[in-house]
């Protein structure tokens, strides 16, 4: 039987990813409160990483438990600034205050995977890459909101790098895959490294 992945998200830039990788993958998106998991994680003291790196397994294991011979990926981004854990924006309001706190300065990019199968965490990692946004002017940021708006408002931080979100930035340091949501190079390392994937 040939190796397939079961991807725990909707994301289609996700799938696009491991699809254009070479990996077959079947969708079964997890399903999960995350914002009374988030708040029930930052109420505990979690740090932004083991906030990501935590609704990422949460997503894993419960595909996993209806799936337990399959392959399954969970995948979760957070925006940090400061501390400050930035969501998807809840409206175009919201997007607006987010790119304002975020203009002229840096922010990090956690992008975390957990793989499980037969309902016990195989592996996990999360990237991160750091953000440096240009000093925006609230004029431009209410045009680029209006004109992105339907791309952008299932996006952390209210932006898109691989569309016109990457205006906003005057550095990116770190791995393009990890921006996209996905720590792409090291997943392939470890299913290589399984032999789940020929090199």
């Amino acid at each position: 039987m040939a190796f397939s992945l079961t991807l725990a998200s909707a994301s289609e830039i996700r799938a696009q990813l491991l699809r254009n990788a070479g990996v077959e993958i079947d969708i079964q998106p997890a399903r999960i409160d995350e914002e009374t998991i988030r708040a029930s994680l930052e109420a505990d003291g979690a740090s932004p990483r083991d906030l990501a790196d935590a609704l990422a397994e949460f997503k894993a294991r419960k595909i996993s438990e209806k799936n337990p011979d399959h392959l399954v990926l969970g995948c979760d981004q957070i925006a940090e600034l400061g501390g400050k854990v930035l969501s998807k924006p809840r409206d175009e309001e919201d997007a607006k205050a987010q790119l304002t706190l975020m203009s002229g300065q840096t922010h990090r990019l956690l992008s975390a995977a957990v793989l499980y199968q037969d309902g016990k965490p195989l592996w996990r990692h999360v990237g991160v890459v750091r953000m440096r946004m240009r000093n925006l002017s609230d004029d431009y940021i209410a045009n680029y909101i209006t004109r992105n708006w339907e791309s952008i408002r299932h996006s952390v931080g209210a932006y898109k790098l691989e569309e016109e979100g990457v205006r906003l930035f005057a550095k990116v340091d770190g791995d393009y895959f990890n921006v996209l949501g996905l720590p792409l190079t090291e997943l392939l390392s470890y299913l290589i490294l399984r032999g789940d994937l020929e090199i």
